[in-house]
């Protein structure tokens, strides 16, 4: 490589570090190996010779065209394809080809023009053996110049259309040449051939192209003992072309525009990966979402269901509060004193018409609340469920394009999710989740009857309560018969002792109300979790992929900036 400027060095210096950056991100992105190799050849390109790549279909004349640019007979020549592999033509003392590989020979040759650029010959477009195909468009990237040649018979095929398209955004430089002029009758043929070429390079490039029309087989004639042929020729224009970029400062220009082109194309490949990429997370997000919103509605659902319920239970103390009323009202007479005094009477009085089926009803609503709980928690597994499946259907439904392994890393996250949920719901065991609620409410409510409640139902525990506090407020009547003064003692006592019932009831509610509410809301809270944790993978996935999207994206839209920031100061070399 020639000595360069300061600011040349400068520039190389800036360009090295973009793509290097380039070679890292996309490295951390999981790219294509492809892309990667790619990339690192263009690195690679920064210290070889100026590259002149020449491409086309069989039968357009491709190595003829070398073998007249460089004054002798080099490569083989046919109407069948005779590139089988890529040829890189050298500078050599000597003429000599050396097999790399099956696609890949070197072959050197003492031609003056090849110490300025090497040259290389690719296979056909249209090449029976795709192979050779896909060795030319991985080939094309390293390249400084591109020479596209196309036949004067058979100018600008479909398979040359779509070559032209997959090379098109790695920002080449790209020279038509139409060959085999020689073929036509007239320059009203040739300027309607050039015109077709150039209005459909434009319109899929969307460049003006620097079209020559030549015949390479009269151009080397002319260089083999001919010259009179070699006006005719018309290969003098497309030469000198040549000769031209191969000046120090536009060769060098396109020594940096190479890598550039190469590495902006990656970035706006692999951004557009990342939009993709985005695009369906946005979906999965809304998913995480929308199962978000599900258990915080479900969770006020359950709390304002849950206060109606525990109404229930709430208004059966307050019917023991009415009937313990009237039984005062009733019992606590003058004309009752002997009954007074009899606690066993008055304690199976109480029982019975005030008491009476109390213990089984605040059971039985217990026993349904609970029953209410593990239904619902069943049903809200349930529904995450069958969302996450629907969403396994929508996912394949809407993913469109290569968008890499992944659209598979996170279907296989989906499905594992879903069956994880799945399983869950199936081993749900109804009566041992019930009987397991019903033991840790037993315990939150003992403090409640002040007892020691064992096995013994909530119900019954709260009756015993009740009817041991209903015999302290009876018991203290004895004194008040034997002080004579029971027409003023006996109402007073009467009017105690259902404020006292009152009392103890009122307490008693809110003392239940709070247990069985505190209870409640660690079930729910446990019910949500265990949700939440079943979908944690696939939570964590999502979230992981969504940032390390954003860093790539960022990472890659500043080295693209980069590198349109360099392209222009190169401009201005």
């Amino acid at each position: 490589m020639r000595i360069l400027t300061d600011l040349q060095e400068e520039l190389l210096k800036q360009e090295r570090r973009l793509l290097n950056n380039l070679q890292i991100a996309l490295l951390k992105f999981d790219a294509s190996s492809d892309d990667q190799v790619t990339l690192k050849g263009s690195l690679e390109q920064l210290d070889e010779f100026f590259s002149l790549v020449v491409v086309g279909e069989f039968n357009a004349g491709k190595s003829a065209f070398i073998n007249a640019l460089l004054g002798q007979e080099l490569l083989k020549q046919g109407v069948t394809p005779t590139t089988m592999q890529i040829n890189i033509l050298r500078y050599g003392k000597e003429q000599t080809r050396t097999v790399v590989n099956e696609n890949l020979h070197i072959l050197s040759a003492p031609v003056d023009f090849l110490e300025e650029v090497s040259i290389v010959d690719t296979p056909g477009t249209n090449a029976i053996i795709r192979k050779h195909e896909l060795i030319t468009t991985r080939f094309v990237p390293r390249a400084d110049l591109v020479l596209f040649i196309t036949s004067a018979d058979r100018p600008f095929t479909e398979s040359e259309r779509a070559f032209l398209e997959q090379i098109r955004d790695w920002g080449k430089k790209i020279v038509v040449a139409v060959n085999k002029i020689d073929i036509l009758g007239s320059n009203q043929e040739l300027e309607e051939v050039r015109n077709f070429v150039n209005e459909n390079v434009n319109r899929l490039l969307d460049i003006t192209p620097e079209i020559f029309l030549i015949s390479s087989k009269l151009a080397l004639r002319a260089k083999s003992g001919e010259p009179q042929l070699w006006t005719e020729s018309r290969f003098g224009a497309l030469e000198e072309f040549i000769r031209s970029i191969l000046e120090e400062g536009s060769r060098l220009k396109l020594k940096f525009y190479n890598p550039l082109g190469v590495g902006a194309f990656l970035c706006d490949r692999y951004l557009g990966i990342i939009e993709q990429r985005q695009s369906v997370l946005r979906n999965d997000f809304k998913m995480l979402s929308d199962v978000d919103d599900q258990l915080l509605l479900y969770k006020q659902d359950m709390e304002r269901d849950f206060k109606l319920r525990i109404s229930d239970v709430e208004n059966i103390l307050y019917e023991v509060e009415q009937r313990g009323g009237d039984f005062f009202d009733e019992t606590i007479r003058l004309v009752n004193i002997f009954d007074l005094l009899d606690k066993e009477k008055m304690k199976h009085g109480f029982e019975t018409r005030v008491m009476n089926d109390v213990s089984e009803r605040i059971d039985q609503k217990v026993n349904d609340l609970i029953d209410w709980i593990v239904d619902s928690n069943l049903r809200q597994w349930q529904a995450v469920t069958e969302h996450l499946a629907e969403r396994r259907r929508e996912h394949k439904q809407h993913i469109v394009g290569d968008i890499g392994t992944f659209s598979y890393d996170r279907e296989r996250m989906i499905e594992g999710v879903g069956r994880e949920t799945q399983h869950v719901v199936e081993d749900y065991d109804k009566e041992k989740e019930a009987a397991s609620i019903a033991e840790g409410t037993i315990s939150a409510i003992a403090a409640v009857a002040a007892v020691e409640i064992g096995a013994v139902g909530l119900g019954t525990a709260v009756v015993t309560a009740a009817t041991t506090a209903a015999m302290d407020f009876t018991g203290i009547l004895l004194a008040s018969v034997i002080a004579a003064l029971g027409l003023f003692i006996i109402p007073a006592r009467r009017r105690q002792a259902k404020q006292d019932l009152r009392d103890r009831m009122t307490a008693m509610r809110e003392q239940l109300a709070l247990a069985l509410g505190n209870h409640f809301e660690h079930e729910l809270e446990r019910s949500l979790q265990n949700i939440r944790e079943a979908i944690a993978p696939y939570t964590r996935f999502v979230r992981s992929e969504g940032d390390k999207l954003t860093t790539s994206k960022e990472e890659i839209h500043n080295i693209k900036n980069g590198l349109d920031g360099l392209k222009v100061k190169v401009d201005e070399l």
